[in-house]
């Protein structure tokens, strides 16, 4: 029997969170906002010169990886690091290229105004994070710590995800009765202490109690993020 070519393995998976497909890359700021999600999410691979089908058409040159470079060095902040490795199959040529999920988030790349904001994926699509994400990751990376006061909106929040799986911004303002930047900075602070985690829920962003990770009995939808 055939040994299956590793890139052949990958692309029996189909596009997902973790795997894109791309035919060529001709803009590196849009191949900027998949850098900065697969950064800030659970790291990833392009599959440079394979079609949205599976098919491979192989990358016509090295111009595919200096467009990958661009997007890196140009257009995300921080930088977004990278490693490639070039595959050759069936008389063609793939690049592929790992992301590893990144400890620096967020990452901003230009948005279509080039506004730089961060991105997350959810399933094969890159999404923008909300402020409270990108805040609770700059705080986590501060070296002065975060302090958390246990009040009151912070003890009916774990109440409730006591009986439900998750809750959203919104929900949470309407329990605790919170103006909008109270329950935003509560939300910020727990997250940036792994009090809490994000999951995402058709495609929106939910907060859950936090997960030991060797537990896998998730809430519908996907696993808990830090």
């Amino acid at each position: 029997m055939r040994r299956k070519h590793p890139i052949e393995a990958l692309i029996e998976q189909g596009e997902h969170q973790q795997l894109d497909f791309k035919f060529e890359v001709s803009d590196s700021k849009k191949i900027a906002r998949t850098l900065s999600a697969f950064a800030n999410t659970d790291g990833g691979r392009l599959l440079i010169g394979v079609k949205d089908n599976g098919a491979i058409s192989g990358i016509r040159s090295d111009e595919e990886y200096y467009m990958i470079e661009a997007a890196s060095c140009m257009y995300t902040r921080p930088e977004v690091p990278f490693t490639t490795t070039r595959w050759d199959i069936q008389g063609k040529t793939v690049l592929e290229v790992y992301i590893a999920p990144s400890e620096q988030r967020p990452h901003l790349a230009p948005d279509k105004d080039d506004t730089y904001k961060a991105y997350i994926r959810v399933a094969d699509e890159n999404i923008l994070a909300n402020e409270i994400l990108t805040h609770a990751w700059k705080k986590r990376r501060d070296t002065r710590g975060t302090l958390l006061r246990v009040s009151k909106p912070v003890e009916i929040l774990f109440a409730w995800l006591d009986t439900h799986p998750y809750i959203s911004f919104r929900q949470f303002c309407r329990v605790t009765h919170l103006r909008y930047s109270t329950a935003r900075d509560i939300l910020i602070d727990l997250l940036a202490v792994d009090a809490i985690q994000y999951t995402l829920i058709d495609k929106r962003i939910m907060y859950t109690k936090a997960i030991d990770p060797q537990d896998k009995q998730y809430p519908a939808g996907d696993a808990p993020r830090r």
